[in-house]
């Protein structure tokens, strides 16, 4: 499992064990799972996706960075909302 957290200006988006992130980098997506080597990398705009064994979630964001130690992912982006617009 990996450790996520994904947070915006404005909140707390998510902190929580999930078993894979798949994330709009700058440059195209990027597949996270456990024990990924460490990295860091921008983020564009696009669908945040983490998957967790059966219960999804997904997010659009805008700019940030990832970064990925340890089985912990961190996403600090500057927005971001529900793939369903509430967020």
């Amino acid at each position: 499992m990996l450790k996520v957290s994904v947070i915006s200006p404005e909140a707390v988006l998510l902190e929580g064990e999930v078993q894979s992130v798949v994330a709009p980098a700058f440059d195209g997506e990027v597949g996270i799972l456990p024990s990924h080597a460490p990295m860091v990398t921008l983020l564009g705009k696009g669908e945040l996706r983490l998957g967790g064994g059966g219960a999804d979630r997904r997010f659009t964001i805008e700019g940030g960075f990832l970064q990925v130690a340890d089985n912990t992912v961190r996403i600090v982006t500057e927005r971001a909302a529900t793939a369903n617009g509430r967020g």
